[in-house]
């Protein structure tokens, strides 16, 4: 799987999975949420651009990539979003957004669910250590490999899900909580959801994992 140069870091738990560290270390443009760039820094990689309301940010980092720096104090809107919104503007079309999970559970889930805005403008996914979080909204293939392990959060109940190649096949089913999605399993190198006029995003773990 392929991911784009284009990297946006949230300031949660720095990547430690070789996946989203190939990422970051393949990456043309690296734009930190805040505080983001410390960790970033302590790990020798240099920032592309630091955005946010600087409330995060220790002073040696602020001082040395003040030219780096772009404050956006807006209250309407978290740091990743006003990332998102400066990538838009440079004319990115694609970005993998790393970091934005693994502390706060409540702005973790607040930050996938920003997936679903952000993807009515660009091409967006975010990669944590456990997987990849993928906004869509209607028909679509993925690449996979046997015992993935896959879930759906749809926040529209009213979509009926019909699946391919899935361990528990979906048939005209409507996801009318976020459990209902959860825990299903890829039986081929591809999987197929269909359905229309959905907001739904698909989580595809890393590596096959098993409960005893």
């Amino acid at each position: 799987m392929s991911f784009s140069k284009h990297v946006i870091l949230g300031n949660g738990r720095f990547p430690t999975n070789a996946i989203p560290l190939q990422i970051l270390h393949n990456a043309t443009t690296i734009i930190c949420c805040d505080g983001a760039a410390d960790s970033l820094l302590a790990h020798g990689i240099i920032p592309t651009i630091i955005i946010g309301d600087m409330d995060s940010i220790s002073i040696k980092t602020k001082t040395k990539f003040q030219e780096k720096i772009i404050v956006n104090t807006s209250q309407e809107t978290n740091d990743q979003t006003k990332a998102v919104e400066w990538a838009i503007s440079q004319g990115l079309q694609d970005v993998v957004i790393l970091g934005s999970t693994g502390l706060r559970e409540d702005h973790a889930i607040g930050n996938i669910a920003l997936l679903l805005d952000y993807a009515k403008q660009v091409s967006v996914c975010s990669v944590s250590d456990y997987g990849i979080f993928t906004p869509i909204f209607t028909s679509q293939e993925f690449e996979s490999f046997v015992g993935q392990q896959v879930s759906l959060f749809c926040i529209t109940p009213e979509t009926k899900f019909n699946s391919n190649n899935l361990k528990y096949p979906l048939q005209d089913l409507q996801l009318t909580s976020w459990w209902m999605g959860t825990l299903n399993e890829s039986l081929s190198n591809s999987f197929q959801l269909q359905f229309e006029n959905g907001k739904v995003i698909v989580f595809q773990a890393f590596e096959l994992k098993r409960s005893n």
